[in-house]
């Protein structure tokens, strides 16, 4: 028996136009595919190929750290955290007790070389005349020797001539012995008269001797330049210093973040007090990939927004520099790519963006931040 024929009803009939409405969706679709692919690449042309841009920037800034330059104890802490500072103004007190104390030991100090050096010029004014003086006591030390030597030769001469005499008997025994006497004080007279003069002449070398040591402590210097003098100046500067450094002030304006200090502490030179961050001169490391660098160049214009404030805010800033290595070339433990298995992994490199300071002091940004950037690359090269 045959089958019967299918009863065709109303719903198994095909929708007239169907195919037509299925083939203007289809084009309809490849008509907002084929706008989307012409603006992609008017975008690419006109915009895309002139920019590049990263999400993985972070605010930095060069931050100060505060630190005490003298040995003391914390008197009085002017400031609190997160306060912004001006550069010169006071941020912690230390007890100048000490530092006045070695001022004024070394102020005595001075003063004592000041004296001991005009005292060195006093006595080599002494020692000048003390050497002329010797000087005119060897004139009449020879003054003397001659003298001398005169009645010494007056002497031998009456001498001889009374013991020619004497054989004859014209001179008495006494009077021979007188003469003989007259001849032995002249010969003393004499030798304790070269002896004089040789004492005078090494008493004069003597001061001389004494001068010139006198005249090396002064020469070359007046007594306001004197090394002894210019050192205890020097060791009055230094207390004045370190009584001027108990006074701690900020290096640098900004805001005090990492305050670790507190009243009573007793700090030594070099303990780190707080950090000073200089928000109004921070700018952004933005890592971009090695194959985005191409036509990155210093100079170059840069737009960048923050998730502190939204796109709303957008910052200008200008490319000032690359960094000299990848994150992973100044890593603790870099890769080592020379060995074992090796995969390729996209570098990036930090590209230094400086901000302008209106912009930073009309909307502050703090270290760490998340931020945007987009380098016009057009005017490459």
């Amino acid at each position: 028996m045959a089958d019967a024929d299918p009863i065709m009803t109303a719903d198994t009939k095909p929708a007239p136009g169907k195919g037509a409405v299925r083939k203007r969706l289809f084009t309809i679709l490849g008509l907002v595919i084929l706008v989307g692919v012409i603006g992609y690449a008017l975008y690419w042309f006109f915009i895309g190929r002139n920019n590049v841009s990263t999400d993985n920037a972070y605010v930095g800034a060069d931050s100060a750290q505060v630190a005490p330059l003298t040995a003391a104890a914390v008197l009085r802490v002017r400031v609190m955290e997160t306060q912004t500072v001006k550069a010169g103004d006071v941020l912690v007190d230390l007890d100048p007790a000490d530092a006045r104390v070695a001022l004024d030991q070394a102020e005595a100090q001075l003063a004592s070389a000041r004296r001991r050096v005009s005292g060195y010029y006093a006595n080599d004014r002494a020692l000048a005349a003390q050497v002329t003086a010797r000087s005119a006591d060897i004139t009449a030390a020879a003054a003397r020797v001659e003298s001398a030597e005169s009645d010494l030769a007056r002497a031998r001469i009456d001498l001889d001539r009374r013991q020619a005499l004497a054989t004859s008997g014209a001179v008495s025994g006494e009077e021979l012995t007188s003469v003989r006497n007259r001849h032995a004080a002249a010969v003393a007279a004499l030798a304790t008269a070269r002896a004089a003069r040789a004492q005078a002449v090494a008493q004069v070398t003597a001061a001389e001797g004494s001068q010139a040591v006198a005249t090396a402590l002064i020469s070359g210097s007046s007594a306001a330049r004197n090394p002894e003098v210019r050192a205890a100046e020097a060791a009055v500067a230094r207390a004045r210093l370190d009584l001027d450094r108990t006074v701690i002030r900020a290096p640098i304006a900004g805001v005090i973040a990492r305050k670790s200090v507190q009243v009573g502490q007793r700090v030594a030179p070099g303990t780190p007090l707080m950090t000073i961050v200089p928000v109004e001169t921070a700018f952004v490391d933005a890592n971009f990939k090695e194959s985005q660098l191409q036509k990155v160049r210093i100079g170059q214009p840069v737009t960048l927004t923050s998730d502190l404030y939204g796109g709303d805010v957008v910052y200008h800033g200008t490319v000032t520099g690359l960094a000299g290595g990848t994150g992973a070339a100044f890593a603790l433990i870099p890769a080592q790519n020379a060995t074992g298995n090796w995969i390729k992994v996209v570098q990036r490199l930090p590209v230094r963006i400086t901000l302008q300071p209106d912009e930073l002091r009309a909307h502050p940004l703090r270290i760490g931040l998340s931020m945007e950037a987009d380098i016009d690359v057009s005017n490459a090269n």
